[in-house]
């Protein structure tokens, strides 16, 4: 499985960071879980959207150091070039909803 990181992400993943210090350990093993099940098999998984191509995936990215909280994260996940995308992370407790607006610019460039 390939990974990639949308340059927004990147930043929102830094800023968590140095706030939850476990984020970049806690993100490998979400990495490595999704690896072998791309889509989830829990309640922890929601698919938010899909075309031929492509699944746009919410999921809970626990945080050890959270400690019961959780993070969410949204990714895309593409099934023919085994590759996933990620494209927001955010506190659940800070913001309620993933940012839908991110999203549609994200499956709009996709198309082009």
């Amino acid at each position: 499985m390939n990974f990639d990181e949308l340059p927004i992400f990147k930043k929102e993943c830094k800023r968590l960071g140095k706030k939850y210090r476990s984020l970049p350990k806690d993100l490998q093993e979400f990495c490595n879980v999704v690896s072998v099940i791309p889509l989830g098999n829990s309640k922890h998984f929601n698919i938010i959207t899909q075309n031929k191509a492509s699944y746009i995936v919410k999921a809970r990215l626990f945080c050890r150091y959270l400690k019961g909280s959780s993070l969410r994260i949204i990714y895309a996940y593409f099934e023919q070039k085994q590759k996933i995308e990620f494209i927001e992370i955010y506190f659940k407790g800070n913001k309620e909803n993933e940012d839908r607006n991110r999203i549609k610019e994200y499956l709009s460039q996709l198309q082009t």
